[in-house]
């Protein structure tokens, strides 16, 4: 292993890029088009300049537009935009997006009436992590609250998931699915810089061991999206199938915690999956990761599985300049440069701002939609954020923050 890091010039030039297209260009393209100043809360299915072609909202985006905005408040910028603009979906979540049984809905009317509720509960922890953040911005005690009530909601389904309706006969097939466990992780390292319960330690060491014994496969090199109840390959499409986005993303909610928790083989564990997303999903022709590919090389049931997808390639950008961070290990900051690259060559729009979200395989753009229920402000101006917070702790390190190429925990 080659333990150079990245020099301080380059750091610092990344450092005011990240910044400045976050604060420029990312954030202004949602503040300008996004905000809903008639019914509060925000429309995210925007065509390419920013103009609404569907009102209808998405909950998941409502809960993290408020994290995002409430983030850049508390991390990046102290400017009462990005409060006024966290509120505006605070308000939205609160008033309109839970149903009586304190489950959310998932899409709802520009003014609020439901219109979908869906078995997932990502619309509840985007909103854990919406409250959680908003309170550390504002100081809100009911919003902290409502955060701790819904994440006891979600704790409850993850623990006794027979009360959720089942997405296949479990008499016949029993599977597991990476996405809860995986989102749960990052929930609660957010919820517990605001509440500060030891039990979000047990809760998370649980999600993580659920996590590393299930759906992670070292004799495979891959980390799998569904297996079976004890953590079993499924001879199917959906258990041969990974999702290279998510892996990623998964590895540096992995590394994060196993930086809280001081613990170097979390780390290498995540640094494991980074490596095997990135053999398994790069496009060798044409650059850019896949959506989807199927461990055994055989045909993906999703349509959509060489497509180019704007967020796994934010996650990338992140998760290859921290794995540098705590590896020293310069070939991830050349797989940084190349994400880098290829990323803002095909996914940017130069004369409108923000990112198109979906390109053919050959990197052309496949439809000009700058939002839509899945795209808003989140991963994109995520990345920014983190990378800038990341490089500016990478402007102050010297030589002793590492030991034989590890980062001193």
């Amino acid at each position: 292993m080659n333990v150079i890091f990245m020099n301080q010039q380059k750091i610092k030039s990344l450092y005011s890029f990240n910044k400045n297209y976050l604060l420029e260009n990312s954030l202004p393209f949602w503040l300008n088009h996004s905000l809903d100043h008639t019914y509060n809360g925000y429309l995210t299915c925007l065509d390419r300049e920013g103009k609404a072609y569907n009102t209808d909202k998405s909950v998941w985006f409502q809960g993290r537009g408020i994290w995002i905005y409430s983030k850049v408040y508390n991390s990046i910028e102290r400017n009462q935009k990005y409060i006024e603009a966290a509120k505006i979906g605070y308000n939205f979540l609160i008033d309109h997006c839970y149903d009586t049984d304190g489950r959310m809905f998932f899409q709802l009317t520009r003014e609020g009436k439901p219109l979908r509720k869906r078995r997932y509960m990502f619309s509840e922890m985007f909103a854990i992590i919406a409250c959680a953040e908003y309170f550390k911005a504002t100081g809100d005690e009911s919003a902290l609250r409502k955060a701790k009530d819904t994440y006891k909601i979600v704790l409850e389904l993850l623990r006794n998931p027979s009360r959720i309706e089942p997405k296949i006969i479990p008499k016949t097939r029993v599977t597991k699915s990476l996405s809860p466990y995986m989102m749960m992780i990052s929930t609660i390292q957010i919820l517990r810089e605001a509440d500060h319960d030891p039990e979000y330690d047990i809760v998370c060491k649980e999600m993580i061991d659920s996590v590393l014994s299930l759906f992670y496969k070292p004799e495979e090199m891959a980390l799998f999206e569904t297996v079976g109840s004890n953590g079993e390959r499924i001879d199917s499409p959906q258990g041969r199938c990974i999702n290279p986005g998510h892996s990623i993303e998964t590895a540096w909610f992995l590394i994060h915690e196993g930086l809280y928790l001081k613990d170097h083989s979390i780390v290498d564990k995540a640094l494991q999956i980074i490596d095997w997303s990135i053999d398994l999903g790069w496009d060798k022709d044409f650059g850019g990761l896949y959506s989807f590919v199927d461990i055994e090389k055989k045909p993906c049931e999703q349509l959509e599985w060489d497509m180019k997808m704007w967020w796994p390639h934010t996650e990338a950008l992140y998760a290859l300049l921290l794995a540098h961070y705590v590896s020293g290990n310069d070939k991830y900051e050349k797989w940084f440069d190349i994400f880098q690259e290829w990323s803002f060559s095909h996914f940017e729009d130069s004369e409108c701002g923000e990112w198109y979200g979906y390109l053919h395989r050959d990197g052309t753009i496949a439809n000009q939609l700058k939002g839509s229920m899945w795209k808003g402000p989140f991963h994109l101006p995520r990345a920014l954020l983190l990378n800038t917070i990341l490089l500016e702790k990478m402007m102050h390190m010297d030589n002793s923050t590492h030991v034989n190429g590890k980062i001193i925990l």
